[in-house]
């Protein structure tokens, strides 16, 4: 079937470039035809009439009256709509939440999805990216066989029976439609299972024999799935499994620690990557090119876009800008107003722009993880373009880290204490120490200053883990899989000394 078909969708989808192509070419007209319709759908909602929307004339206007908002001040409109209440937020019937940590916080967000966003947003977004895919390679065979995705898991939402909640890719996988249903593996069943150990297990043995021709998946739980074929099949190449597999596509953490890792798996096998940024609020971006860096920003999916800069972050009432005043290598964080119902929202990470014709993105880090305890204002992209440099110039490979500060005292000078797994420890771990500090160093002038003579900041303190340190951690806060992952950064020390703590009582 897949061999009759797979050429007429991608005939199909190679029909619609014309549309991103547009979108390229005519970024603020999009954008603004997006900031009407949002106000248009949502002026006789309780929140469209509260903020007055009918008489929101222009984006000053809007920015003027309406807050920037985080996910603690709209909680309590979620809540209402998860406990049944609609035409809110948002005029549409909201049946599905998505569930969101970020980070291994505790608390949860739950990110209402309206029929528009997962529609128009999600499956929109999907299917440009591979539109704009099948153009820039036509001789690919991506339909002629199965997507393999590495989802999560959903149940009924105990405050509403006819709402349910579950990780992004699992509602995603719920609501697709029957012929998308036709072209992606595991089944269902697997597909939604909540216990990620038995999950990685039945889908390494139910895969096997598809005709897979491409992945999606997080890398953390693909370099395992990958691993566990290799011990089932006794293969050590990926295309001995899979003949016809031709692509991965990567989000939700920085693949740029990880790139070795599947380069080392990827070598000489044709594979190529492709990078989102796919979240719970929205599908915001997705690689388009394969020779400069950076995503291009979705712009006419459902989602208007704001930015707040670094000078900013941190205020009451922060001053946003908006996409036409954006400039290329400064840092921002991002705000959105969507289909789904979130307005001005401050989503948490932080992007920068590699391009601004057309719009390209990269995803600097969150809001909330960085470290600025001397000054020094490290980003999660500062650390993770070091360690991934040091491991190119030392052999050695990463798994996991996670970096904090160690403070200053009256007899210690301050530091960064780095917690890292190693799948490949260096030969020499002190070379490695000073290899960091260098490239972290080269990266960041603020660091560098900070480390300069060992004033302010001594050198690193790098402290190995044992092996499956940080997913055994996450397994004991009941955060495997999904969008759970362990903070990069942290400006205090709790995560990193319970990892410790975890890390080294287990080895005793």
């Amino acid at each position: 079937m897949y061999y009759y078909i797979g050429p007429i969708i991608t005939w199909f989808l190679k029909q619609r470039a014309g549309q991103i192509q547009s979108m390229m070419e005519n970024p603020m007209d999009t954008q603004w035809a997006v900031f009407r319709y949002l106000l248009q759908q949502a002026a006789h909602t309780e929140w469209g009439k509260y903020y007055d929307y009918n008489s929101i004339e222009s984006y000053e206007d809007f920015k003027n009256r309406v807050p920037v908002f985080e996910y603690e001040t709209l909680k309590p409109w979620i809540d209402r709509n998860m406990r049944g209440e609609q035409n809110l937020l948002w005029p549409s019937a909201i049946k599905w939440f998505s569930k969101s940590s970020g980070t291994t916080s505790d608390v949860s967000k739950f990110i209402p999805m309206s029929a528009e966003s997962i529609q128009d947003t999600h499956y929109k977004a999907s299917i440009d990216l591979l539109s704009w895919y099948c153009t820039q390679f036509e001789s690919t065979t991506i339909f002629e066989g199965k997507g393999l995705i590495l989802g999560g898991s959903h149940q009924v939402n105990k405050f509403n029976e006819h709402s349910s909640y579950g990780d992004l890719s699992a509602v995603l996988i719920q609501n697709m439609p029957f012929l998308a249903q036709i072209y992606r593996t595991p089944d269902l069943s697997i597909a939604l299972l909540d216990d990620w150990e038995v999950k990685i297990e039945q889908l390494a043995h139910s895969t096997m024999k598809e005709r897979v021709t491409n992945i999606s998946g997080v890398p953390t739980w693909t370099l395992m799935l990958i691993k566990r074929l290799y011990e089932i099949s006794g293969k050590q190449r990926l295309k001995e499994i899979w003949p016809s597999l031709e692509l991965y596509i990567h989000g939700g953490v920085s693949f740029t620690p990880y790139r070795q890792q599947f380069d080392n798996l990827f070598q000489d096998q044709g594979i190529r990557y492709l990078e989102t940024y796919n979240a719970s609020e929205g599908f915001f971006a997705f690689q388009a090119d394969w020779d400069t860096p950076g995503m291009l920003l979705h712009l006419n999916a459902g989602i208007f876009y704001e930015f707040i800069p670094q000078c900013e972050w941190g205020k009451e009432y922060p001053n946003t800008v908006q996409l036409s005043d954006v400039v290329v290598d400064e840092n921002y964080a991002l705000v959105i107003s969507t289909n789904g119902g979130l307005w001005r929202y401050k989503v948490g990470d932080t992007i920068r722009f590699t391009s601004i014709k057309p719009f390209k993105i990269e995803v600097s880090g969150r809001v909330k993880q960085f470290i600025n305890a001397f000054g020094e204002e490290v980003i999660v992209d500062n650390t993770d373009k070091a360690i991934a440099e040091t491991c190119k110039l030392t052999g050695a490979r990463v798994l996991d880290y996670t970096v904090a500060p160690v403070y200053l005292t009256l007899n210690e000078q301050g530091c960064h204490e780095w917690l890292i797994e190693f799948e490949r420890e260096p030969t020499n771990m002190e070379s490695f120490r000073y290899i960091l500090d260098e490239q972290l160093r080269k990266i960041n002038s603020d660091y560098d200053a900070k480390r300069s003579k060992d004033i302010a900041l001594s050198l690193p303190i790098i402290l190995a883990v044992p092996n499956q340190t940080f997913y055994n951690w996450l397994k004991s806060k009941g955060k495997l899989g999904g969008q759970h992952k362990v903070p990069r950064l942290s400006n205090d020390r709790n995560y990193i000394e319970d990892i410790k703590r975890y890390a080294f009582s287990e080895v005793s």
